[in-house]
């Protein structure tokens, strides 16, 4: 999936036994749509399936790792109850389950803006790397939407469940040192850094043994988590004025 001309939505690159994914939409600040979501997905299976990647990379070209959900790629359909739809569900849960059964660890390097739905593939990730600049929020209830890839099972796991309210119920910005602070990632460092701190974190995982680290993959799935998944896939909610309010923004 590597793309020397650059027209891919995600780029996939193998060195040094790391898998790079990159999301390729940087004048656009990365923001999602169903094509890149399924592009994702082709390439976490095939980082999952290449026998010489011990370590897997999410990141973002540019500027960001990505601002977001793509608001013109629903076109001209409607939110409902605050739900984006099966147009980006369907393949944002399709890529999100194969991130969870790859047996690599997946790092999130996360570079620059990333909202609701990037935080949610964030999250998705098994470890998060971060630069101290980069922007991060989950901006759910600014639009009058809910989410629908993860955000209430795996917030609340990485930093709690009263920073997570908080941070749902306020929508509000955060930085790089406020996520590791909070414990949502485990390495922080100035942007300039953030390259070659990522490197060496991901050297440091693949020296370890691979069969171990698909063990505490699996081990540390929390039962918790997967419950909180299915109740939040599976719930219906009355939301009005989501179109309102996202008419206005766009």
């Amino acid at each position: 999936m590597s793309d020397p001309d650059n027209t891919s939505q995600v780029l996939y690159e193998v060195q040094d036994s790391f898998a790079t994914i990159t999301m390729n939409r940087p004048d656009a600040l990365n923001a999602i749509t169903p094509q890149m979501l399924e592009q994702l997905g082709a390439a976490f299976a095939e980082a999952r399936d290449d026998g010489e990647v011990k370590v897997v990379v999410l990141t973002g070209a540019g500027r960001a790792f990505s601002s977001g959900v793509d608001l013109k790629a629903l076109g001209d359909v409607k939110i409902v109850d605050g739900m984006v739809g099966d147009i980006l569900d369907i393949p944002a849960r399709g890529a999100i389950e194969i991130m969870r059964v790859t047996p690599k660890p997946i790092v999130a390097k996360v570079n620059g803006f990333c909202f609701t739905g990037a935080l949610e593939l964030a999250l998705a990730c098994d470890l998060m790397i971060v630069a101290e600049e980069a922007k991060f929020g989950d901006t759910h209830s600014k639009w009058g939407l809910r989410p629908t890839w993860g955000m209430s099972a795996r917030l609340p796991a990485a930093v709690g469940l009263q920073r997570a309210r908080e941070l749902s119920m306020t929508a509000r910005t955060f930085r790089g040192r406020e996520a590791f602070d909070m414990g949502m990632a485990v390495r922080c460092v100035p942007l300039a850094e953030l390259d070659e701190a990522t490197i060496a974190f991901c050297r440091e995982l693949a020296e370890n043994s691979g069969q171990s680290i698909e063990a505490y993959k699996t081990l540390y799935e929390s039962p918790e988590v997967s419950a909180a998944l299915q109740r939040e896939f599976e719930a219906i909610f009355k939301i009005t004025g989501s179109n309102e309010r996202l008419a206005a923004f766009m």
